[in-house]
């Protein structure tokens, strides 16, 4: 009886501890700060969803899916894994190398337009994406250089790099009081952006990653991105949402919990689609590390896919003889 009342003298005690501090919700927790007072969005995060980047026709005008909804996609998407490839096709990965996460209760990342497709494209793109997905189909690849700067293992550009896809959807987040590092994991690209007000390199300067500028607004880290080299345009829009050169591309990075960044991005291309468009990405812990990601080691589609291109060659020529 004695052990008894001990036990419920430490429990009221416990209770009284706790009703007189009180125990902050999440909603009420203060952001995490750095030494010198900003945001502090640093550690290893991940994006991975198999939530699609447009929404589906089977969800329009669906913004958000209920839990059974989000419980039968995941279902489907673990059923379909490692299926056999179609007749004639080489397959890829298998789900030993994927990591795709599991659906938002979002129907797509794109929040703007409201219905979660993208913008018309201009007359340019739609021509281009014609040419490009006609030479995907078929075997003409004349040279390396009629491959796309991904399967060259260079980049994925912007925003196609802090867009998530198959693997790899990992990004270390460093700060200074002057600078923020955002190391990709995807082709191992690192981006080095001023936080110090400086102006943006001139126009005629053009990178893979685009010329990038950041500030805060309250609790936000706003990034502006110009100065992407038309490159990325020709040879990678077709795959990984690169922008042309004119793009402006402005990223928003906001810590709402301990275990989330909501991140958004906005991309403003005239030369590409007729209006602005935003997606909207959230960002966990990723609970390891980023590894390097030696794209050219052991690499050899680029061979093969050429090698490919003769043999078919060759079989027509003997073909029509």
């Amino acid at each position: 009886m004695r052990r008894l009342n001990t036990r419920l003298l430490q429990s009221a005690a416990v209770v009284a501890v706790v009703a007189a501090v009180g125990v902050a919700s999440p909603a009420a927790q203060e952001t995490p700060r750095t030494p010198w007072g900003d945001p502090d969005l640093q550690g290893v995060w991940t994006n991975r969803t198999t939530t699609p980047i447009e929404r589906p026709d089977d969800y329009a005008g669906q913004e958000v899916l209920s839990a059974e909804e989000r419980a039968e996609l995941d279902a489907q998407a673990e059923a379909n894994r490692d299926r056999p490839p179609p007749p004639g096709r080489t397959g890829a990965y298998n789900s030993f190398w994927l990591d795709r996460g599991l659906r938002s209760d979002r129907t797509s990342l794109i929040v703007d337009p409201p219905d979660g497709r993208y913008p018309a494209r201009t007359d340019r793109v739609r021509e281009s994406d014609a040419a490009f997905a006609a030479m995907r189909n078929g075997t003409e690849f004349d040279t390396w250089e009629d491959l796309n700067l991904y399967d060259r293992c260079i980049t994925r550009g912007m925003p196609g790099a802090m867009v998530p896809g198959f693997y790899n959807h990992n990004y270390q987040i460093l700060q200074t009081p002057d600078h923020v590092v955002i190391l990709v994991e995807m082709i191992h690209d690192a981006r080095i952006i001023p936080l110090d007000g400086r102006a943006h390199l001139p126009s005629r300067i053009g990178q893979w990653l685009g010329d990038s500028r950041a500030r805060w607004e309250g609790e936000t880290l706003v990034v502006e991105t110009t100065n992407l080299t038309p490159k990325g345009d020709e040879r990678l829009r077709n795959l990984v949402h690169a922008a042309s050169a004119e793009a402006r591309v402005v990223e928003r990075f906001t810590r709402v919990a301990a275990d989330r960044i909501d991140y958004s991005f906005t991309i403003t291309d005239p030369a590409s689609f007729a209006r602005p468009w935003t997606a909207e990405i959230p960002m966990s812990p990723l609970g390891g590390e980023v590894f390097e990601y030696a794209c050219h080691e052991g690499n050899y589609g680029l061979e093969n896919i050429l090698a490919g291109a003769r043999s078919a060659e060759r079989e027509q020529a003997a073909g029509s003889r």
